[in-house]
């Protein structure tokens, strides 16, 4: 069977580091996964020309979107995040049939579980307005708070999100950033979720070490960060100096990475995802130790 990740670009991606470390703990010998650039206007083309063989597709920006009008079915997870990061292939009667789905929301909790436990998530901040964030929103009313502030660049421009927030049935607000009420909503959130992309939140990062040095209190909850190149963030290292919380502390992105591509595993596969080999992999990879 095949698989792979498409996106525009993708040459970066780890993703077919961690199937493939799967495939070989899972003893799927037989199981490939591919790369493929893949842009906007192509995706229709290269999914029609996709032969039985496939079992599923693993998709990374810009396609998370364009690809929801493509598929046969749309998972109704999916469909309110209003991002599909992986199709699934099934067979029946010599009919293939495509259905979208969304893993992006079970990594994001998974990661954030890793420092939370068990405890629910009373506050939360999400930064950026774009796909992920909606994920981020799903997310973390799973974890108990479908009322996270929101901090974007400017209101006109998450038209989008909003709609996946009336999907979704969340009541987050929206705010523009601004440098002492995000930094004071940072130090006092139970979590923090940043979706923007590299180097875009270094102001908070700058921002929290200002606060503190002012004598006011550092950040107290959880933060992950969906960016793992550069690793650790700027802001990981602020919030990791600076953080007071008892259960506070940081989490890569990489970390999300990891929990979203098991669960694709166990989707495509129908076998649990053997995820301390895959974590065993990414660690080497990024050459840190295995969490």
């Amino acid at each position: 069977m095949r698989a792979a990740v498409l996106g525009h670009p993708v040459a970066h991606s780890l993703s077919p580091l961690l199937h493939a470390a799967a495939y070989e703990a899972l003893g799927l010998d037989g199981w490939r996964y591919g790369l493929h650039d893949v842009t906007e206007d192509a995706l229709e083309g290269f999914l029609a020309g996709l032969g039985p063989d496939w079992a599923g597709l693993s998709l990374t920006m810009p396609l998370k979107q364009v690809v929801i009008p493509l598929v046969d079915h749309v998972e109704p997870l999916a469909a309110a995040v209003g991002a599909v990061n992986t199709v699934l292939f099934s067979r029946a009667g010599g009919t293939v049939t495509t259905t979208g789905t969304n893993t992006d929301v079970h990594g994001v909790v998974a990661a954030l579980r890793e420092r939370l436990g068990r405890r629910r998530v009373e506050t939360a901040v999400v930064l950026g307005g774009g796909a992920t964030a909606a994920s981020a929103l799903a997310a973390l009313a799973e974890l108990g708070c479908p009322s996270a502030r929101v901090f974007v660049r400017s209101l006109d421009r998450i038209g989008a999100l909003r709609e996946a927030v009336a999907r979704m049935g969340v009541t987050p607000s929206f705010e523009v950033f601004d440098d002492a009420a995000t930094t004071a909503a940072l130090a006092d959130a139970d979590a923090v979720v940043s979706t923007t992309p590299k180097h875009a939140s270094d102001t908070w990062a700058h921002l929290l070490g200002a606060r503190v040095a002012a004598g006011r209190s550092g950040p107290r909850g959880v933060l992950l960060d969906v960016v793992y190149d550069p690793r650790p963030t700027a802001l990981q290292t602020a919030w990791s100096a600076h953080g007071t919380g008892e259960h506070g502390g940081t989490v890569g992105g990489e970390r999300m990475l990891l929990h979203q591509a098991a669960e694709q595993v166990r989707l495509m596969t129908g076998r649990p995802a053997p995820l301390d080999a895959m974590d065993e992999a990414l660690c080497a990879a990024l050459a840190v130790p295995a969490v």
